[in-house]
């Protein structure tokens, strides 16, 4: 298990690396950008560059790890990826439903595979599911998302790279927002940002801002009109 810098989680574990872009979202992503590090560095798990890689033998360590924490999957890759052997996304779900003292957060861009294959899943309290949403022609993701009897369902509209008004928020429990960053990071307005909050606060939903992100994200910071907002799904501290 690796900590993590994501402020939205503790700690990553990476049961696959690799993906490939299917919309807006991934012009810039940075997993990608990471892997290029990573494989530079010559490390091992790296040494097929971005294409999708199983890692079976890293399926097992959620067993060791005793002490709760809250875990994104696949923070390199995404579970649902069109080319994602089934078994295999099986396989890590039978770990995540034998792992009950951790919180696991998927997330995918991949919604219409995830619908596909839900109804095969064991959704144990302990799995939140999340799609990204990072602009308005996307939001039938949610859609998607909203038939999944997972005990939290999360958007992530990060990078945000559009407003995204009016959307249908129902059966969701948490929203998170970021600006894009990097050298070519796309532009994040603050009345998008605004828009989302608003929604979220009408429909009494947790809102979490990560980033205003940019070129430098550090100063760039993650105030919004002043405030910080961290929020998060009742009963859960990270």
């Amino acid at each position: 298990m690796k900590p993590s810098k994501i402020e939205w989680t503790e700690a990553t574990w990476n049961p696959s690396t690799g993906c490939t872009k299917i919309s807006a979202g991934c012009a810039n992503c940075y997993a990608e950008i990471m892997t290029r590090r990573l494989n530079a560095m010559g490390m091992e798990k790296y040494r097929n560059g971005f294409e999708l890689t199983c890692h079976y033998n890293d399926l097992r360590l959620p067993y060791s790890w005793k002490k709760p924490r809250i875990i994104f999957v696949n923070s390199m890759s995404d579970l649902f990826h069109e080319e994602m052997p089934f078994d295999f996304i099986k396989a890590v779900f039978e770990v995540m439903n034998n792992c009950p003292q951790h919180t696991f957060q998927v997330l995918t861009k991949r919604a219409d595979v995830l619908e596909k294959y839900y109804t095969l899943l064991d959704w144990t309290p302990n799995i939140w599911m999340g799609v990204t949403v990072e602009n308005s022609r996307v939001t039938n993701r949610i859609d998607s998302l909203r038939k999944v009897p997972a005990f939290v369902k999360f958007l992530s509209v990060e990078p945000m790279i559009s407003a995204i008004p009016n959307m249908n928020l129902l059966g969701i429990d948490w929203v998170i927002v970021g600006g894009e960053s990097g050298p070519k990071s796309r532009p994040l307005r603050e009345d998008w940002v605004i828009d989302v909050k608003n929604q979220c606060e009408k429909s009494g939903i947790p809102f979490f801002f990560k980033q205003w992100g940019g070129k430098n994200k550090k100063a760039a910071g993650k105030l919004l009109q002043g405030k910080i907002y961290c929020q998060i799904p009742a009963s859960v501290s990270i």
